[in-house]
């Protein structure tokens, strides 16, 4: 059995923070005293989980394989990159854009019997796969104490 700390808000404050994403999108924010709009983003990410393993699928269409860096550090899996905005081109004339672009961070963190040594990851049609092994773990059977 794992302690885990209980913090009674992580999961409600998690929840406002990414209200907006799947049904408004990301809000702009303003930058200091330019007064120009970025928006912050971060790719939408699925997690499932099997007898064997941990699958984090990350939509990132568009990112190029080498501007993205997968690590684990502490049992955290961080997904790190940027997705560059294409350059204008001289002739054309950009009317509208609704793709994120800039640098973009998710983290995860690994339950303690996930198996650090054997993850692997890779990128196919804009989604990132990254593959978290499952440590063999010994099924113990309950059983009933006696009290002296």
């Amino acid at each position: 059995m794992n302690l885990m700390r209980w913090e009674p808000f992580r999961e409600t404050d998690e929840f406002f923070r990414n209200l907006s994403a799947p049904m408004f999108g990301k809000w702009p924010q303003l930058l200091g005293d330019t007064g120009t709009m970025k928006v912050e983003w971060a790719p939408v990410v699925d997690i499932k989980e099997t007898e064997k393993e941990f699958v984090v699928n990350a939509e990132l269409p568009g990112v190029k394989r080498e501007d993205v860096k997968v690590s684990l550090e502490d049992g955290v899996l961080m997904i790190e990159g940027e997705r560059r905005q294409e350059l204008d081109v001289k002739g054309e004339k950009t009317h509208r854009v609704e793709r994120f672009y800039g640098k973009f961070c998710r983290s995860f963190t690994l339950p303690e019997y996930a198996d650090a040594n054997a993850i692997h990851a890779e990128s196919k049609d804009g989604v990132l796969s990254v593959y978290v092994p499952k440590l063999k773990i010994e099924k113990r059977e309950p059983r009933q104490i006696t009290i002296q």
